[in-house]
């Protein structure tokens, strides 16, 4: 159980039966910034449906709004192993470095190989083994979320419904979430295409139900010229700021110590997806891809850094059951 704490990255719901699903986010933007190809490979022990998934999402900037596949397996089609790591669903396999992919039904036909490399873990410690700090000892929650890489750089194409995208000197990102089900409200912000490369901004605010009771949980992990700054509920960071002004703009604020980061998240063409509920993948989401985030980062009352994120993923989040 230690290992698989300190290593978010592997398949964690191996002693699960139900009410669990578990999925790795993978999101690739290629060079020119007019593609971005987002899937979400998975499981949903619901006792009723039990599957292996694979949702896909594909954003161009002129789209009305992104297209998305949901693809279901048979939990049978689902193999994983741990060193090295890799998990299977169907003929499509996933690494820590990279996926193969080949998905083919009535509706989408996706195949190809991308390739990672120079990734950017976060910082980890005991007391921190993951992004959700001492949180991910504790064996009740919700849902747990693990950062795997804030930000990679990519080699290979893939073939989407006959056409080619090229993502070699591209931008990757990756991360998952496991669990019973995401929270019931939640905010979540990720970008990675900064001016200056390396860049790269994740934020989780969300409702947490905790020990019967429930309190508004965050976490906010920005590297920024080589530093990486850390704003959670469990290094004595505040929300002093946050302003959801409608479904699609959202500005936040945080402050630890003399530290204070500011964001103003805007999301624009929204697509629905689909998200678990007690291990079920039957409620549902909306997201963006390519969304813009202001970013201001302050020591005392000195601005340090300023600058824009875009293609950025923006969900500002109720969860919703689908008819």
């Amino acid at each position: 159980m230690a290992s698989l704490i300190k290593n978010p990255l592997l398949y964690q719901g191996r002693n699960k039966k139900k009410n669990y699903f578990e999925g790795w986010y993978f999101k690739q933007v290629n060079e020119k910034q007019s593609h971005t190809l987002a899937f979400i490979p998975g499981v949903s022990l619901d006792e009723s449906n039990p599957h292996a998934f694979i949702q896909v999402i594909h954003s161009q900037p002129k789209m009305k709004s992104p297209a998305t596949w949901y693809v279901r397996y048979e939990l049978s089609d689902f193999h994983y192993q741990d060193h090295p790591f890799m998990i299977q669903i169907g003929q499509s396999t996933f690494h820590e470095s990279g996926f193969d992919l080949d998905i083919n039904n009535e509706t989408i036909a996706l195949s190809g190989s991308v390739h990672f490399h120079d990734q950017s873990p976060i910082e980890t410690s005991l007391l921190s083994p993951s992004i959700m700090g001492p949180f991910a000892y504790l064996q009740f929650m919700e849902c747990y979320h693990g950062v795997l890489s804030m930000n990679h750089l990519l080699h290979g194409s893939v073939i989407l419904n006959t056409k080619e995208i090229d993502f070699t000197n591209g931008r990757g990102y990756l991360e998952k979430d496991w669990g019973s089900s995401f929270p019931k409200e939640y905010v979540w912000i990720q970008t990675n295409h900064f001016k200056e490369f390396g860049n790269s901004l994740m934020v989780s605010v969300a409702h947490i139900p905790f020990l019967g009771l429930s309190f508004k949980g965050f976490l906010v992990n920005f590297h920024c010229q080589g530093k990486e700054y850390r704003f959670a509920t469990y290094n004595n960071s505040k929300i002093i700021k946050e302003d959801t002004l409608s479904n699609q703009r959202v500005e936040l604020h945080f402050k630890r110590g003399k530290k204070r980061l500011e964001i103003v998240a805007t999301s624009t063409n929204q697509a629905s997806l689909a998200a678990p509920k007690n291990g079920s993948m039957d409620h549902a989401i909306k997201e963006g891809l390519s969304g813009e985030v202001v970013v201001r980062l302050y020591e005392q009352d000195k601005l340090i850094y300023e600058g824009l994120g875009t293609c950025a993923g923006v969900e500002i989040a109720t969860l919703e059951k689908t008819t």
